[in-house]
């Protein structure tokens, strides 16, 4: 069963999967799946392998959070996960 879902994507990089898809032939719903496929695969063996958890954005300064991180935004905390994740390949 597929189901239906709304994503919010910086408007370069939907520009940059839309060119990716069109480029490869393949749709922009299957690029999406292919990518996420990947990362979710690439997490679990990385949990198998013993690879540390991720950090969370405290500071070491104050112990507390890193200025302009919210706890009662998960988007942000995912976002940054993302951007830690994504700087590894660059």
């Amino acid at each position: 069963m597929t189901e239906r879902t709304t994503v919010r994507l910086p408007d370069e990089l939907i520009r940059r999967a839309k060119r990716k898809a069109a480029d490869d032939g393949v749709s922009l719903t299957s690029l999406i799946e292919e990518g996420l496929r990947r990362v979710l695969d690439e997490r679990a063996s990385a949990r198998k392998r013993g690879s540390p958890p991720t950090v969370l954005p405290v500071s070491t300064a104050t112990g507390g959070l890193r200025p302009g991180i919210s706890l009662d935004s998960t988007a942000e905390l995912q976002e940054m996960d993302d951007i830690e994740y994504m700087s590894r390949f660059r």
